[in-house]
């Protein structure tokens, strides 16, 4: 009966991780594509976005030689990073949960 209740869990972090890199994927693009542009640094939106946004890309930044011709790639390193954590950490912890469960 614990593996079953620990196997469900474990398959409930998977999917709630899972959102939340899918989500922060999202914001990621949105605060991309807005950097094309010059968006007005007081909207909320924009703010949010840049506070979200800003302190992965900075250390990305800080840590990876990551612009070349003026173009910033930390963006893609992040999204890299997050589908590596899609295909790597949730799928490990959802296939424990299913072997947990069964």
């Amino acid at each position: 009966m614990f593996g079953i209740g620990m196997g469900n869990f474990l398959t409930g972090i998977a999917a709630v991780l899972n959102t939340v890199l899918s989500i922060y994927m999202w914001i990621i693009i949105g605060s991309a594509i807005l950097s094309w542009v010059n968006p007005d640094p007081f909207n909320p939106i924009v703010r949010f976005l840049r506070a979200a946004t800003e302190p992965v890309l900075s250390e990305i930044r800080k840590r990876l030689p990551v612009s070349a011709g003026g173009i910033d790639f930390s963006p893609i390193i992040v999204l890299l990073g997050i589908i590596f954590l899609q295909n790597f950490v949730v799928k490990t912890l959802y296939m424990a949960g299913q072997r947990m469960a069964m």
